[in-house]
């Protein structure tokens, strides 16, 4: 059981913890607040915890003073995190290693809701409870007995200089402008079939850039025999930051519920996001305040079976999937500008 504090408004708090473990989106979707506690707490140092695989997101970012790499062993990493005395945690993670941490430290925390009954229920019985708000406003609730307040800035990400990707080693013409397509997705049934990514690559009539893990070259190499020359790719060749360079100088973004699309709204890009088994209720959609214009969301509305995961699965719990199979292909490629 976690303790509860009362913070002392005439003692000035010198040490913040902001914990966002994982994943690339999620601790992407973070940033806001970073910004904004480093900015409205003069003084104060910011520390932020992370597991190690993750660092890249977080690393470059200069609102951030100290990182805490989690390698799977929380005792010891808990011994570390003692030695630093911090004086608040901020829990933008909200599981069980997040509680273990904060009530191991024993210090003034707070952390948001997840709303996982409410996503439970819209999964399972069709019953949408869920806020019409989104996560990184959820996520701003947690540190609000700080006074700290949304800037409407958005979300942030920094690219180290070594990682920036010359648009010369791109094939010839491509350095005149191209759409990004982040094609993978750490489940299967938030993704498009190869058959659909090729028609689109074809309509849109641009030349296309597909990003993803090594996991996705095999689904990459399909889609350039289906959709022809001007597709290029760079599945699994490229560090998470080298990806984020990519979508940060192309014209727009084609993308699936995943990390790179919030790595997108960051960037600010037009960003064509196409929905599977997820929803955009689930408070994660691209998230731009200063121009929501730019977020066009694609999905199948109607279906008796949507969402049937807050996550994903391996393949269509129905067979069908119809998520995707009934995605219309002429009307992602009409979004691309």
């Amino acid at each position: 059981m976690l303790l509860k504090f009362y913070i002392c408004k005439k003692c000035p708090l010198k040490k913040i913890l902001v914990i966002r473990l994982s994943s690339i989106g999620d601790i992407v979707l973070t940033s806001p607040v970073v910004r904004c506690v480093k900015a409205q707490m003069p003084g104060a140092e910011v520390h932020f915890a992370v597991k190690r695989q993750y660092l890249p997101v977080v690393s470059s970012n200069p609102h951030i003073d100290k990182i805490h790499t989690f390698d799977n062993d929380l005792k010891t990493f808990v011994r570390e995190l003692k030695k630093e005395r911090f004086d608040y945690i901020i829990d933008l993670h909200q599981n069980f290693r997040s509680w273990y941490i904060r009530g191991s430290l024993k210090v003034p925390s707070r952390g948001f809701r997840k709303l996982n009954f409410r996503k439970w229920l819209l999964t399972r019985l069709r019953i949408n409870l869920l806020p019409d708000t989104h996560i990184v406003d959820r996520y701003f609730r947690a540190c609000s007995t700080l006074g700290i307040r949304n800037d409407g800035q958005g979300l942030d990400y920094f690219i180290p200089q070594e990682d920036e990707y010359a648009l010369e080693k791109l094939p010839r013409g491509f350095e005149k402008g191209y759409v990004a397509f982040a094609i993978g997705a750490r489940h299967a049934t938030k993704c498009l079939p190869v058959h659909k990514i090729a028609a689109i690559c074809q309509l849109s009539g641009r030349q296309v850039v597909l990003l993803g893990g090594k996991e996705d070259a095999e689904t990459a190499e399909e889609v350039i025999i289906q959709a022809g020359p001007y597709i290029y790719s760079l599945c699994g060749r490229l560090s998470l930051n080298q990806s984020a360079s990519i979508v940060r100088q192309a014209d727009v973004v084609i993308t699936h519920d995943t990390g790179l699309m919030h790595i997108a709204a960051a960037f600010r890009k037009r960003v064509i996001s196409v929905w599977g088994n997820t929803v955009p209720e689930f408070g994660m959609s691209p998230y731009m305040p200063g121009n929501p214009e730019n977020s066009v969301i694609i999905q199948v509305q109607g279906l008796s079976c949507r969402p049937c995961s807050k996550l994903g699965y391996d393949r269509c719990p129905k067979k069908h999937f119809r998520c995707m199979e009934d995605i219309d292909a002429e009307e992602v490629a009409g979004q691309v500008l």
